[in-house]
């Protein structure tokens, strides 16, 4: 019910962007987040409790949608990357943190309210915090608050370049606001270049999930007993290693998207997402008949390496990609639809992966994933232009060059990125 939730958020989450601005969009998640943990540890029945775990899912939801749009509106072209990667930062250090709050709870009383209601503190936190900080600045020269746009810039850039900014993002926005008045959902179809940013954004979405990221973390410590880890301390802690892997993987993966690029960074990792499935789903395939325990450490290191690989790639990727692939004017909606479309994946793979354990094997069920991962490498071959170092404005023309043709005049640097 908390994913049910999140599809749901981040399906309304576009629209709270676009209607009432990034910051506001936050703080109602985070209220909504902490209504939840409340009922949560509160709750004197399953179907109360169920009803927190949507509420809190509604929360996760609108923030996966405007967290790093927020990001990304206030930060120069040449770091966007690796801020919006620090989000992705922020969660899987969150899953880490989550996993030793959980096990010091494990011996408290009243063991399950402690761990869902405590949840509710880094939404009041963050809902305390962004009292202070300001909105994007690009949301407010779309709203015509000009005034407050130039502050927060002049807290963003120096003087040297803050003149240059206001003045792009002036014509920028008198053009986005020329077109924002014929928006409609439809658009994103209809629209060519806008159609083809929403397939590489919600497809690098979807991949990111049915390449098997949320089946490792949701399921490892199942996982780690499948090899024959049997005791469930054994199998809690080498999940916690795990997830401590997974974010220090985002914490290089936050130096790679700006330095190595967005598109060499996905095919690097899929390549490796692969190589690592292909070593789990051998281990355990041949585990199963086999009476040696070294299958078993196979699997483990085929975890390892597997969350070594995704996570500096295809965890930070997919999300910094689409912060600025989409026109400002479809930012949100088209931002909130590919959140959505992450979400359901994540549904869908999550109740889907011991079922297809049951019915094939947990060997052939990493081979299928394995599969999934060639198909992801190809789509990023064919599909994703390299966006490292661009304007939000230059990525825009990338799609236009691809929907039209090569028109002439076509600046050189947009050539370059489009064919890189």
């Amino acid at each position: 019910m908390a994913l049910v939730g999140a599809i749901i958020g981040a399906t309304m989450g576009g629209w709270l962007n676009d209607s009432y601005g990034r910051k506001k969009a936050t703080l109602i998640s985070d209220i909504i987040f902490a209504v939840g943990s409340v009922v949560m540890a509160a709750a004197p029945n399953p179907y109360v409790l169920i009803l927190g775990r949507l509420l809190v899912g509604l929360g996760v939801g609108v923030a996966s949608v405007t967290a790093p749009v927020y990001i990304a509106e206030a930060s120069p072209s040449e770091i966007r990357g690796g801020l919006v990667s620090t989000n992705v930062l922020m969660i899987t250090g969150g899953q880490f943190i989550s996993y030793l709050v959980n096990l010091a709870f494990t011996e408290v009383p009243g063991t399950w309210r402690w761990m869902l209601g405590v949840s509710g503190v880094p939404a009041i936190i963050q809902f305390i915090l962004m009292l202070y900080l300001p909105e994007s600045p690009r949301w407010l020269f779309m709203k015509d608050h000009k005034s407050k746009a130039i502050s927060v810039l002049s807290k963003i850039y120096d003087f040297s370049r803050l003149e240059d900014e206001i003045d792009y993002l002036t014509t920028q926005i008198e053009e986005e606001r020329q077109k924002r008045a014929n928006i409609r959902y439809m658009d994103v179809f209809r629209i060519k270049e806008i159609r083809l940013a929403f397939i590489v954004g919600a497809g690098l979405q979807a991949f990111q999930q049915f390449t098997g990221i949320n089946t490792v973390m949701y399921y490892s410590p199942t996982i780690v007993e499948m090899a024959g880890f049997e005791n469930n301390q054994i199998a809690l802690l080498l999940s916690l290693i795990i997830a401590a892997m997974n974010a220090a993987g985002t914490i290089l993966g936050i130096y790679l998207i700006d330095h190595f690029g967005r598109r060499k960074l996905a095919l690097t990792s899929l390549a490796g997402v692969f190589a690592s499935l292909i070593m789990l789903s051998l281990s355990f395939i041949f585990e199963s008949s086999s009476s040696s325990g070294i299958y078993g450490w196979l699997a483990i290191l085929g975890l390892a390496l597997y969350i070594a690989f995704f996570s500096p790639g295809m965890g930070p990727v997919p999300w910094t990609v689409n912060s600025e692939i989409y026109p400002e004017s479809y930012r949100g909606m088209c931002g909130g639809m590919s959140a959505t479309v992450n979400w359901i994946s994540n549904l869908i793979v999550a109740q889907s992966f011991l079922s297809v354990t049951e019915a094939v094997g947990t060997g052939p069920t990493f081979l299928i994933l394995a599969c999934v991962a060639v198909l992801a490498f190809v789509f990023v071959i064919v599909l994703l232009p390299e966006t490292q170092g661009l304007t939000f404005e230059e990525v825009e023309n990338i799609w236009k060059v691809r929907a039209r043709g090569r028109e002439k005049g076509t600046e050189s640097l947009l050539e370059a990125g489009d064919e890189s």
